[in-house]
């Protein structure tokens, strides 16, 4: 599945690692939430980048204090009308200041991306032959915005009153 990353189609250095499936010896890992919490300590003893997939309906506190030891959280949408990572996503950033790699995967599609952007998303696992072009029209969509979020784009009021 491609993967976007500031619009741009990337090849992913990460490989994500089943419950079931043995970690690799060097390498970005991504775990599971339950896989993380269990080899932890291991895990972090690789030296390697690592990063944690959480489920949908998962409190970004479970990993509030590993944040600054991982460089990439992934947030899953189960499905397009379920919008909990959204609010996770803010709060990672927000509330936490998370500064790695916040990507979303799951059914992500072209009619989310400029949201899931303003939440503070910055990598899009996107089921698309042209996903650059997808990035394009999702981003073009909206000129202005009412309340202010992660991507620390003027609001309309701000913009008004200059």
């Amino acid at each position: 599945m491609p993967l976007l990353k500031s619009g741009r189609r990337v090849v992913d250095p990460w490989t994500r690692v089943r419950a079931d499936e043995p970690i690799p010896a060097d390498g970005p890992v991504l775990v599971d939430l339950e896989r993380w919490k269990a080899e932890r300590a291991s895990l972090l003893s690789r030296g390697t980048p690592l990063g944690v997939l959480l489920q949908c309906g998962t409190s970004a506190e479970e990993i509030a204090e590993d944040l600054g030891r991982l460089d990439l959280v992934a947030l899953e949408f189960p499905k397009f009308s379920d919008g909990r990572p959204y609010s996770t996503a803010r709060v990672l950033r927000e509330r936490f200041g998370f500064e790695g790699e916040l990507r979303a995967v799951g059914d992500v599609l072209l009619e989310q991306l400029h949201f899931m952007d303003r939440a503070g998303f910055d990598a899009f696992e996107i089921e698309s032959e042209h996903a650059e072009r997808d990035w394009q029209i999702a981003m073009a969509d909206m000129s202005v915005w009412y309340q202010p979020t992660a991507d620390r784009r003027p609001t309309a009021i701000v913009r008004r009153h200059g």
